[in-house]
């Protein structure tokens, strides 16, 4: 009901956090440095049973897109992959070294930037450095974000040879105005192309990225870019918000507000992209995800093993992930770590001391119990009181009599159900305002809201 959610939307779009992490990263501190990431590694209870979760972050980009608020670097000089490829290796090995346990690999996903700036014979270079360290188990998910713009057919047969199964495409938009707009001119038929050789190649999923938002978009043109999507068939779908932070990327100030969408307008489109979608078959995951029934993350939203981490939802649950390259994020049993984000500074520290932990936090208890209660929330849309109660040993309804309390007008509201024990059920309506449910459990969020500094995006 598009009267409803526009109702609602001056209440509930606010600033808040994604929560692909709890505590978010604003509050993780500088005091956590490389010392400590060491001793973690060193010391994480884990079993050689285990999964490990492997990112890499490939910071280069050719060209600038005017929306991205990603950590990159703009540079036609195809000459720094080596310096990059040598430091990461050295990075890779220390980490190793450190790791208490060794474990195979059960995901592997490399983000940018732009992965694919890197030529076929230095991809193949670099994910042989990750595997000879980190072997991968032969079910692993082995995924790729790509610009179809600079993949080619070379970069996709290097992909299959090495294993990779799962690749995702930046579309945005597929509107040449809005593409003009936010410097990113690539036809529909490139796209196409390539994702014909990324499924003649064997790649079992392929994935397409969105943005709602954007200048000049109508929900007339993003109704085109759908039935261009629609024919294409991704497996899974991300449909982002567009973030106006312009604190983080100062080119997107070059977007005049006349030429970005009103919120009304903005909201037409999401929910025209939410109708197209489940119309043609897809499930809504959550948040911004969607995918086709039979995909994994539907089989993990189903039988309740889902989870959300830097990388979005995954089917990964449980599973400790490490961050290599700059800006790159490791999630740990009990903390987070963070690798310096300037491609020069993370180099540095990386010929010094191995790794390149900027900052980072340990999980307190109250942590932990945040953590999965945020979780149940933005991943399942549901939390049961007695799950709560058989992982925490007390009851959930007067632990958190508060933050109950708070969720009162969302459920006057028709975005939340509360059972009499404290169980949480989000409403089809509420599942577009999940990131206000979540957000009264943070317990870092209102102080973080006072110091009147800007950290997030809107909610919605």
């Amino acid at each position: 009901d598009l009267g409803r959610v526009a109702e609602l939307l001056p209440r509930y779009a606010i600033d808040g956090p994604r929560y692909t992490s709890y505590p978010t990263a604003p509050v993780w501190k500088e005091t956590y440095g490389a010392r400590d990431f060491r001793a973690d590694l060193a010391h994480d209870e884990v079993e050689a049973s285990d999964g490990l979760s492997l990112y890499v972050h490939i910071p280069f980009c050719d060209s600038l897109c005017h929306f991205c608020a990603c950590n990159k670097v703009i540079t036609r000089d195809h000459g720094r992959a080596d310096a990059y490829l040598e430091t990461i290796e050295r990075e890779i090995d220390a980490v190793r070294s450190a790791v208490r346990v060794p474990r195979a690999a059960t995901q592997v996903h490399w983000g940018g930037g732009t992965p694919t700036w890197l030529d076929p014979r230095q991809v193949e270079r670099l994910f042989r450095a990750l595997t000879d360290a980190f072997p991968v188990r032969d079910d692993a998910e082995i995924s790729i974000e790509v610009d179809p713009r600079v993949t080619t057919k070379e970069h996709v047969d290097a992909l299959a040879e090495c294993g990779f199964n799962r690749i995702s495409m930046g579309v945005q938009d597929f509107e040449p105005k809005v593409q003009e707009a936010v410097h990113r001119i690539q036809p529909a038929d490139e796209t196409g192309k390539l994702v014909e050789s990324a499924r003649k190649s064997g790649f079992e999923s392929v994935n397409f990225d969105l943005i709602y938002g954007l200048p000049y978009q109508t929900p007339e043109s993003f109704a085109r870019t759908l039935d261009t999507v629609m024919e294409l068939a991704p497996d899974r779908i991300a449909l982002y918000s567009y973030a106006h932070v312009t604190w983080v990327a100062k080119q997107q100030r070059g977007f005049e507000r006349k030429d970005l969408p009103a919120a009304e307008t903005k909201l037409a489109i999401m929910l025209l992209a939410i109708r197209r979608f489940l119309d043609a078959g897809y499930l809504f995951i959550g948040l911004d995800h969607f995918a086709k029934p039979d995909d994994e993350l539907a089989t993990a939203l189903r039988d309740r093993s889902l989870r959300r981490n830097f990388m979005g939802h995954t089917t990964q649950a449980g599973v400790d992930m490490i961050g290599f390259g700059p800006s790159a994020i490791s999630e740990l049993r009990g903390s987070y770590a963070q690798s310096q984000r300037e491609l020069g500074d993370w180099e540095n520290a990386v010929a010094t001391t191995g790794v390149a932990t900027m900052r980072g936090h340990r999980l307190s208890d109250d942590d932990k119990e945040r953590r999965w209660v945020i979780g149940r929330i933005m991943c399942l849309g549901e939390l049961r009181a007695q799950e709560f109660e058989q992982e925490f040993g007390r009851p959930f309804a007067g632990a958190y009599a508060d933050e109950l309390a708070a969720l009162a007008p969302m459920q006057d509201d028709g975005l939340v159900m509360l059972a009499s024990d404290g169980g949480i059920e989000v409403t089809p309506l509420g599942r577009l305002f999940v990131r206000n449910v979540a957000m009264e459990f943070d317990a870092y969020l209102p102080e973080q809201l006072r110091s009147g500094k800007r950290m997030f995006s809107k909610t919605v």
